[in-house]
């Protein structure tokens, strides 16, 4: 994504990412939440897909209707991708396999 595409991105959404001591993580603006287990959580935003990477992760609150999602245990990693890039990377990877 170039800087030019950056600055057309909708400024109006708002999402907070509250990291306290590493142990628990607030994400406010969730659309769904993907998947998850103890190591990686893969959240959807407005903003993109979110990857949380830890150990002993559980989601301590699930609230769509507020479009939050708590997590605790160890984080270590959070990372950002855009939805566009995922969509085309799976769609590459099942046309592969139907040809």
């Amino acid at each position: 994504m170039t800087i030019e595409e950056r600055k057309t991105i909708n400024t109006n959404i708002i999402q907070n990412l509250i990291l306290e001591n590493r142990e628990k993580l607030t994400i406010s603006g969730v659309n769904d939440v993907l998947s998850f287990d103890d190591q990686v959580v893969v959240v959807e935003t407005d903003l993109g897909l979110l990857t949380v990477k830890g150990e002993n992760i559980r989601v301590n609150k699930l609230s769509l209707d507020t479009s939050e999602v708590i997590l605790e245990g160890h984080i270590s990693f959070l990372s950002y991708s855009d939805k566009e890039q995922e969509k085309s990377k799976d769609g590459g990877l099942i046309s592969k396999i139907f040809k």
